[in-house]
């Protein structure tokens, strides 16, 4: 049986006052700001992992020979930490993300972190920069926590690395719609895939993030926010955007997303809304949905809202989707559908502590 990782703790002799602290929460951003602390551990082929700590913030030192910056065997995770009312700080479905990790693990040929040290290294960097943890408000700020693991070893060879180096970082995060709920436009891309068959679509690795940029690229150019890929077999059947999956709120009550095939990235916040749709009186349905049936379902009024959702916005109405020659437009209102904003508040409500967490989703870190 392996043991579990500890983690020892060095703090930061620089770490930022509680003036500058202040002043970066006021106005954090996203992804741009970072706390005083980070965790780190290893594992080495024969040992296992090792060397839990939670240290200063600053730069990783990698050999320029490090297997990830040559064969990109690596993957990455993406939560939050939310204060409640008491000031207690909690985290949402962890277990989730440490189980989709250890399933991106294995498809990139990493080792895996077992559960209990993937909370564990959560729970302690939240713990040494609790302060870093926004207050409790209405205006949905979080501390975004960033776990990843990548090959350290320097070695110029394929095959999976016998060092690999595992990391988490946290950066406070402020509202995605600081001035209210509004939609995305989308650009169709026919010319680029996501993923494929047999492919690392449902891995949260950089390198499907990485082939989603050109058609992101394409559909700022025609103006719009994000990017639909479709399947890259038949380039019929919608999948998801570059980093948000999609659902589609029909006329007689029922939600459907597009059915994991392997390619695409099973969301927390995806499952979440699965699980809670017969709460608000919906029906989910997890099914392949081809492109023509967006197009002909809005124009019909068969489909009544669209909507993405991820971490990172939670839930993100959707107001247009765009193509070569035509377009469709899907959500009523400028703050989203109805369906669309209840499933989003009730989310939020659990995450915030405002609503029962009936399921036992939240754990506390604080």
């Amino acid at each position: 049986m392996t043991a579990e990782l500890t983690f020892t703790t060095t703090r930061s002799e620089t770490a930022a006052s509680d003036t500058d602290r202040a002043a970066i929460l006021a106005d954090p951003g996203f992804g741009s700001h970072f706390t005083d602390h980070m965790v780190t551990a290893t594992w080495t082929k024969g040992e296992g992992w090792h060397t839990g700590e939670v240290r200063p913030f600053g730069p990783l030192q990698v050999s320029p020979a490090a297997a990830v910056l040559h064969y990109a065997q690596e993957v990455f995770e993406g939560m939050k930490a939310y204060r409640h009312e008491d000031g207690s700080v909690w985290t949402f479905r962890p277990d989730r993300n440490a189980a989709r990790m250890a399933r991106s693990c294995e498809r990139l040929a990493l080792p895996v972190l077992p559960e209990e040290d993937f909370i564990r290294s959560i729970t302690a960097l939240v713990e040494a920069d609790e302060p870093w943890v926004p207050a409790f408000s209405t205006k949905e700020e979080s501390l975004y926590l960033r776990p990843f693991m990548f090959a350290s070893e320097a070695f110029l060879g394929v095959r999976p690395a016998n060092e690999v180096t595992f990391s988490v970082i946290a950066s406070p995060a402020g509202a995605y719609f600081p001035g209210g709920l509004k939609p995305v436009n989308l650009w169709l891309s026919t010319d680029f895939a996501r993923a494929g068959d047999g492919g690392t679509g449902a891995a949260k690795c950089g390198g499907n993030y990485a082939s989603s940029l050109a058609g992101q690229l394409e559909g700022i150019a025609q103006g719009c926010d994000q990017v639909v890929f479709l399947d890259s077999s038949t380039h019929t059947y919608i999948e998801e955007l570059g980093g948000m999956n999609l659902f589609f709120v029909t006329k007689d009550g029922r939600l459907r997303t597009p059915a994991l095939t392997g390619s695409i990235l099973e969301g927390v916040t995806r499952a979440s809304i699965l699980e809670i749709a017969p709460d608000l009186g919906l029906t989910p349905e997890e099914s392949r949905i081809e492109i023509d049936e967006w197009k002909d379902g809005v124009a019909s009024g068969e489909i009544t809202e669209v909507f993405a959702c991820g971490t990172a916005a939670v839930v993100t109405p959707v107001g247009e989707l765009r193509w070569a020659g035509g377009s469709a437009a899907s959500t009523a209102g400028e703050g989203g559908g109805e369906v669309t904003r209840s499933i989003r508040q009730a989310l939020l409500d659990i995450q915030y502590g405002r609503a029962a967490d009936t399921r036992g989703w939240m754990t506390r870190l604080v």
